[in-house]
């Protein structure tokens, strides 16, 4: 197992972890019943905190970031020294961990997405991994949500028996949820970007060779460019112009100058 947890890339904290001590990680805090939030940032995930104070600091206090792109595990190895031969991967860390909850009789709950998905989801986790418990599933409500409704939706989950809840909310409100809902939940909270749309088979996964050479990015793009070309062109270049600055030592990107969020933004 590697862990030699957190790393500054770009001022965003990612940990230089791999799979294994992930999963370790999130399931001994789901058996230990404590609080733990957990995202997998790609690029676009990195620089939606390089953009943002305030959500730099949700993503700098997160408990576990793992690195979910081929060029964020790179620039860990690169700058850090790190050592890892492979991303961490959100959908891929979806699915270590549901077979870890399997074994360990850890009944999960799934927030986000959309009803279609989430019962597709739920049937085809359950067949893949015998003995894996969903102990309940929510769609997300697409907007802002309410004190009130957070109290709401931190008390369906916990009274539904789960030890872990996986977010498919979309970057960055996932991450913002993970932040949020961490010591409402007392559970790890695990943000995993696209996964409940792939696991439900709603979505085609790119193939593993475009995966291994960082092209995911183009295969998303290339399957929605009216949405996300601004996502990819402008900051793929952005995120690469500012690693070689600090490859170069000529600029020491700070994780601590952040500014805390006036109110808490609750998306659900």
């Amino acid at each position: 197992m590697k862990d030699s947890g957190k790393q500054n890339i770009v001022g965003v904290l990612i940990d230089g972890v791999d799979y294994d001590s992930a999963v370790e990680r999130i399931t001994s805090a789901a058996l230990e019943e404590r609080p733990y939030s957990v995202s997998a940032l790609a690029v676009h995930g990195v620089m939606t905190g390089v953009g943002n104070a305030e959500h730099r600091y949700r993503l700098n206090h997160l408990d576990l970031v793992t690195p979910d792109g081929q060029p964020v595990k790179w620039a860990l190895n690169l700058l850090h020294k790190t050592g890892l031969s492979d991303r961490v991967y959100g959908p891929t860390l979806m699915l270590k961990v549901c077979a870890e909850a399997a074994r360990r009789d850890l009944p999960v709950y799934f927030y986000g997405s959309n009803q279609t998905v989430l019962d597709d989801l739920g049937s085809r986790l359950e067949e893949g991994f015998p003995g894996l418990v969903v102990a309940g599933a929510e769609p997300s409500k697409f907007r802002t949500t309410s004190p009130e409704e957070k109290h709401e939706i931190a008390a369906r989950i916990r009274s539904s028996g789960a030890k872990l809840t996986f977010v498919g909310l979309g970057c960055p409100r996932q991450e913002t949820f993970a932040h949020e809902y961490r010591d409402a939940l007392g559970m790890p909270v695990i943000a995993v970007g696209a996964a409940f749309d792939y696991h439900a088979g709603h979505m085609e996964e790119p193939p593993m060779w475009i995966q291994k050479r960082g092209l995911q990015w183009l295969h998303r793009l290339l399957q929605d460019p009216a949405r996300l070309w601004r996502r990819y062109l402008l900051l793929n270049p952005a995120y690469l112009t500012l690693l070689a600055l600090q490859a170069l030592g000529l600029w020491k990107p700070d994780p601590n100058r952040v500014v805390r969020p006036p109110y808490e933004m609750l998306y659900g």
